[in-house]
């Protein structure tokens, strides 16, 4: 199996997602979630990246969920491997 997925298969994978676990579109930010999967890659280390989504994802849960909770953990846990030393 390919590690590379087409634009496509992704958005079918984000869409599954959504699916399963009732989320709309607005509240499993696919683009916002590689992006902190990429800061954390390069900034921290490659498996921080994972973990760090998944605690983006958690953090939110807690605060409501809301949109905008999402982004506020996304951009919070973004910093915070801007800052982190190296």
């Amino acid at each position: 199996m390919s590690e590379h997925l087409p634009p496509e298969a992704l958005d079918e994978w984000a869409d599954a997602l959504r699916e399963l676990l009732g989320l709309g579109p607005d509240d499993l930010p696919v683009a916002r979630v590689l992006d902190l999967a990429g800061v954390v890659a390069r900034a921290v280390a490659r498996p921080a990246a994972p973990f760090s989504a998944f605690a983006a994802g958690l953090a939110a849960g807690r605060a409501g969920g809301s949109p905008e909770q999402v982004e506020a953990a996304i951009a919070r846990i973004a910093q915070l491997a801007d800052d982190w030393p190296r």
